[in-house]
Formats: structure tokens, sequence, C-alpha cells
């Protein structure tokens, strides 16, 4: 397989990434399996919220709720004439023990008694991996064929590193040293 991006050939056709230019190549790899399709993914199943989440979200609403209602009653019971008020400043109480104490107290007992979200069976390890591609029978190439150079009347370069020791920076220094002291010498 070849990099869509730089033409670079892949060693394997199970790379997830181009080995020049770090192009990722599972969705190429994905085409290529798929025949150019994009293949449609539907999903495993229904989305269902959890008891204990549904427990927690109604506690948090009995408290929002309770945080418009009270202080509605609260200014109804100051407004109100003669009796009523007395009615108004009841709801206004019952409805604040109902909801800001409710509230906390669904939210406590849906986290601590009921049953949270599935967990995820462990089965078989999946792949991880790209699809694999079944490769054609023969491939074919834009190159032309590679032709088979012979060997004959090669020998090996001498290797002239061994010949010359590098020079040392250690040795550079001492020199320098050297012509400062026969300065100060002749000083």
């Amino acid at each position: 397989m070849f990099c869509p991006r730089c033409g670079q050939q892949q060693v394997s056709d199970t790379l997830r990434f181009c080995s020049r230019c770090g192009f990722p190549l599972e969705g190429t790899l994905v085409l290529l399996s798929s025949g150019g399709v994009l293949p449609r993914y539907e999903p495993s199943g229904e989305h269902s919220i959890s008891p204990r989440r549904k427990g927690v979200k109604q506690g948090a609403l009995l408290m929002l709720i309770g945080a418009i209602v009270v202080p509605i009653f609260g200014v109804m019971s100051g407004f109100a004439p003669g009796r009523i008020d007395t009615v108004f400043a009841f709801f206004a109480a019952v409805s604040a023990i109902i909801c800001f104490l409710g509230g906390p107290l669904r939210m406590l007992f849906a986290a601590l008694f009921e049953e949270g979200a599935p967990t995820p069976q462990l089965g078989a390890p999946t792949s991880y991996g790209p699809p694999a591609i079944t490769p054609p029978a023969a491939r074919l190439s834009a190159l032309p064929t590679g032709t088979v150079n012979p060997t004959t009347g090669w020998r090996a370069r001498s290797d002239t590193a061994e010949i010359v020791h590098p020079p040392s920076v250690t040795d550079h220094t001492t020199r320098l040293l050297e012509k400062q002291d026969s300065k100060s010498d002749a000083e």
C-alpha cells in the first residue's frame, strides 16, 4: 500500500501511520477493505439512563424547583392581606423543607442504593488494529521490474578511520596552555 499523501510505499498493510509523513492510514485501510465505500456504523443498542443517574437528576430538579417556588411563596405571603399570608408562609415553609431537604436526600439515596450503569463485560479481546486487507493474487505495480546487478568485481572499501586517529580536544587545549606558559616565562 502507498501513502495517499506522500506516496511512500509502506512495509506492511497493517501500519496505522505512514513511516515518512505520519499520515493516519486507518481510514485509508477501511476505504480499501470496503471497496471505496465508507461503512455505516449502527449503534450497538439504545442508550438508556441508569436508575442511579435518574435519581440524582430527580434530586437536582427538586432542589431547582425549590429555589424557584420558595421565594415566590415568600413574596406572596408578604403582599397577601389577612389570613392568606399565613397560608402562603406555610406553603413556603413546607416547600422549603420538601425541596431543600428532600432533594439532597433523593440524590444521596440514588447514589448509595440504586443500581448504576451496567459495567461492560470482558469477553474475548477484540482486534485494535485496522481491518485486515486481503492482497490480490498478483500485485500490479506502476514501476518496472528491478534488474539484478551482479556483484562480481566488487571489493569492500578499506576502513580509513583506523589509519589516522581523530585529534583529541584535550591535546589542543594542552598546546594552548603550553603557549601561555612560554609567554609568561619570556616576560
